[in-house]
């Protein structure tokens, strides 16, 4: 097969962010299949254009059988919600032109946030006359709508009437959590498949201690709370800084934030005003060495807003620390609160409660022996229930099922 895959927001090994469709695409090519992403060189964590000077395309052949095309993208993702929908639309139309170009197309992959793309995923594979697989990753308008960020009734109706498009039109669905199975079916969406967000434990060798990590940000003899990830509105890190003006009386503990997003500057603002020399922030580390950072931390946190929607979500992060033998401290209600309770690798504390969180940090640093046993439970379930190769053949196993019946 020849698959054709549209993601504004892809990320490959060597960069930072969810690497799942990277990790897909190796395991497709292993399988004897060619990959071609097309994709924006703008980075959807820092909103700059990590290549340099703009170009209608770059193409990138970095390994064998996947060939990534880094379409011209408006660069100003982060400066207002404005600007992040001209954002959209620019590489809407930009993979649309690119897309035609490519040629002896098997199936078209279509996969969301951002939506958009997916209209253009749509009327590609209408066009090459081939399948439209479309993947839903997250549940754009709703979780916009919940968070605040889309107000605009003309734009709302017109998202939600994509959407529904999109799921009816394609002739297979894949979600990445079961709490969207409801979500997409109310809407018009067939053909349905669960193919959960996971990970490559491989990538995570659990004999690297962290020791580099931690003499050169100084937090040698530190228990240190860790947030890796996007820091954006949804991410909720001020309950965060407010957990660690909470237990600043502790010189034991330390905080550290790892990655890039609209909200990072003003939460260093928030942490200098403050005067927390409790916390560190960090840049984003590309995932292929993502394993000594998440090496170095004694717990990790997951955090969203507390909004009845993300009880819906299996955040990526959370199966990286897993991956890593890292207890998770976890702020997020719902469907990723069964795995990690069943997996006993964690705590569950209440979205948006400060104090519950800095509690929680003390008694895991107080009890070291169990906390670590917590992350070893988590590298174990991770490795039986979430491993990304298995999760890789069943997306293989729903693009083969559109070859087949084409």
């Amino acid at each position: 097969m020849h698959i054709l895959l549209i993601h504004q927001a892809f990320a490959a090994i060597n960069e930072p962010g969810g690497t799942r469709h990277h990790e897909i695409a190796r395991y497709l090519v292993k399988q004897g299949h060619h990959v071609t992403i097309i994709t924006s060189p703008v980075s959807y964590l820092t909103g700059e254009n990590s290549r340099g000077k703009a170009r209608w395309v770059t193409r990138e052949n970095s390994e064998p059988g996947i060939t990534i095309l880094r379409a011209y993208t408006y660069a100003a993702l982060h400066r207002s919600f404005f600007h992040r929908l001209l954002s959209f639309f620019s590489f809407m139309f930009s993979s649309f032109f690119i897309g035609l170009g490519v040629k002896q197309v098997s199936v078209v992959w279509g996969t969301t946030p951002p939506i958009f793309q997916g209209w253009t995923a749509w009327l590609l594979s209408r066009l090459k006359r081939v399948p439209f697989m479309f993947e839903v990753r997250d549940l754009w308008p709703a979780f916009a709508i919940a968070v605040g960020v889309l107000k605009n009734k003309i734009l709302i109706r017109m998202s939600e009437w994509l959407e529904c498009f999109l799921y009816r039109h394609a002739d297979a669905m894949v979600v990445n959590s079961p709490g969207f199975i409801d979500h997409v079916s109310q809407r018009g969406a067939k053909n349905l498949t669960l193919v959960e967000n996971g990970v490559d434990v491989s990538m995570f060798d659990l004999t690297e201690n962290g020791a580099a990590f931690r003499k050169t940000h100084h937090l040698e003899n530190k228990f240190i709370a860790l947030y890796a990830g996007a820091h954006g509105i949804s991410n909720n890190l001020g309950v965060i800084l407010e957990s660690a003006a909470i237990t600043r009386d502790d010189p034991q503990i330390a905080y550290v934030f790892v990655g890039d997003g609209k909200e990072k500057a003003n939460l260093i603002q928030e942490a200098k005003a403050k005067q927390l020399d409790n916390v560190l922030f960090v840049p984003s580390v590309p995932k292929s060495e993502m394993y000594a950072v998440l090496a170095a931390a004694d717990a990790c946190i997951a955090i969203l807003k507390p909004i009845e929607m993300y009880k819906t979500t299996y955040p990526n992060k959370v199966f990286d620390y897993m991956a890593a033998a890292k207890p998770v401290l976890l702020l997020i209600d719902g469907v990723i609160r069964q795995v990690v309770e069943e997996a006993q690798c964690g705590k569950f504390v209440e979205p948006g409660d400060p104090q519950a969180l800095a509690d929680q940090i003390k008694i895991m640093h107080n009890n070291g022996v169990n906390t670590k046993q917590m992350g070893k439970n988590g590298r174990e379930y991770v490795e039986q229930n979430f491993y990304r190769k298995v999760l890789a053949a069943k997306m293989e196993k729903v693009l083969y099922s559109l070859v087949e019946v084409k």
